[in-house]
């Protein structure tokens, strides 16, 4: 089994995951560990997804590990019971795992898909788990409280592993201490953000991700070098995490798509865009909680312009038979929760270029958000 091959560190929750996966790669390099990723959705290409030494993998090697998945997914499926078959994620998975292995990383950070108990990633025999936190979440699958969905999510931890502990509920760490005590793994409570680090990528969220990141680097690592970690926290950039891709106007990409990671970005909107008014182009898929998004970014933003991914977009990424909430709709939305100034436009990336017209006309700062699959029209403006 190819995920044999690494040490792995898994990492759920329910926001955090692809930037503490990142760090924990970037910290793990540092430290002279050859290190690899797997990070989810992508945005242009599925080779995105898998990161070795901090560089996404080489086409040709991504290649070659779909090609020996494919080959063996007609062998399972064909052992398996009538309607059933090897889905996109799980295959995209197994790509991963025989890429990083023969790429010969000695440690694989593994991003958890949906939940964990279930998830295509819950075959990793992980040394360290961690649950950078839990929020209200695909509660159709997951459950209706955060204790019911932090249970899906703690299922992956490991016998005798270490799990780490982001921020999360009270009640929610009791359920992890119990469930770490029944499987006689230690427990590493992070508490608060990393200390006197200066990160390159802004944000409150971002610290407190990277303290998480640490914590699990700290598991691999005999002893974490300050020097080192100063260099990763200055130097890290992260893709769709407060991402500053633009200057004339200055555009934001944030991949924020519940209301959690919408109330860290607008945190994060107020030491990049001080006094500086902020338009934003938003998508939301149908699935998600787009009055909640809405309402956590209404404080920080002067005006929205609506949009939406057509469903053949969203197939070709990843999601076949999702829909983004259609442009009026959000547009409602969006004025319910007080934004002053709305407009909606079908098409993402006019969407986007409105979004830049309106920002250099005030003066302000461009934000696209919403969706992460919505980022990608941001790059072709």
């Amino acid at each position: 089994m190819p995920q044999h091959r690494f040490a792995s560190i898994h990492v759920v929750g329910t926001n955090g995951k692809s930037s503490v996966a990142e760090m924990t790669m970037e910290v793990l390099r540092a430290h002279g560990i050859r290190a690899g990723a797997h990070v989810s959705p992508h945005s242009e290409r599925w080779s995105e997804r898998v990161r070795v030494d901090g560089a996404e993998i080489e086409p040709e090697s991504f290649a070659a590990a779909v090609e020996r998945v494919a080959e063996s997914i007609e062998t399972v499926d064909r052992r398996l019971g009538e309607g059933d078959a090897v889905t996109q994620f799980e295959a995209a998975t197994a790509a991963a795992f025989v890429a990083l292995a023969a790429a010969r990383v000695e440690v694989g950070v593994i991003e958890a898909g949906l939940g964990g108990r279930l998830d295509a990633t819950n075959v990793l025999p992980s040394r360290t788990t961690a649950l950078t936190s839990v929020g209200l979440e695909h509660t159709e699958w997951l459950g209706d409280t955060v204790e019911e969905i932090a249970a899906e999510k703690l299922a992956v931890l490991g016998d005798h592993s270490t799990l780490v502990l982001g921020p999360v509920p009270d009640g929610v760490e009791r359920l992890a201490r119990r469930t770490a005590a029944e499987r006689r793994a230690g427990v590493v409570a992070v508490r608060g953000l990393a200390p006197e680090l200066t990160l390159k990528s802004p944000g409150a969220y971002q610290r407190q991700n990277f303290a998480v990141a640490l914590a699990c680097a700290d598991t691999i690592v005999d002893e974490l070098d300050p020097g080192r970690v100063t260099e990763v926290a200055a130097g890290l950039e992260l893709r769709g995490r407060v991402e500053v891709a633009g200057t004339d106007p200055e555009l934001v990409l944030d991949a924020a798509h519940n209301p959690d990671g919408a109330r860290a970005l607008a945190e994060a909107l107020a030491e990049v865009a001080p006094d500086r008014p902020v338009v934003a182009c938003v998508a939301v898929l149908a699935d998600k909680d787009a009055a909640g998004i809405l309402t956590a970014l209404a404080g920080a933003l002067e005006g929205i312009v609506a949009t939406e991914i057509p469903a053949a977009d969203l197939a070709r990424v990843g999601r076949p038979g999702a829909r983004a909430l259609p442009a009026a709709e959000l547009a409602a939305v969006a004025r319910e929760a007080g934004i002053g100034r709305v407009e909606a436009l079908i098409a993402p990336g006019d969407g986007v270029e409105r979004t830049l017209a309106l920002a250099r006309e005030l003066g302000g700062v461009a934000l696209v958000c919403g969706s992460h699959y919505l980022l990608r029209y941001a790059t072709r403006a």
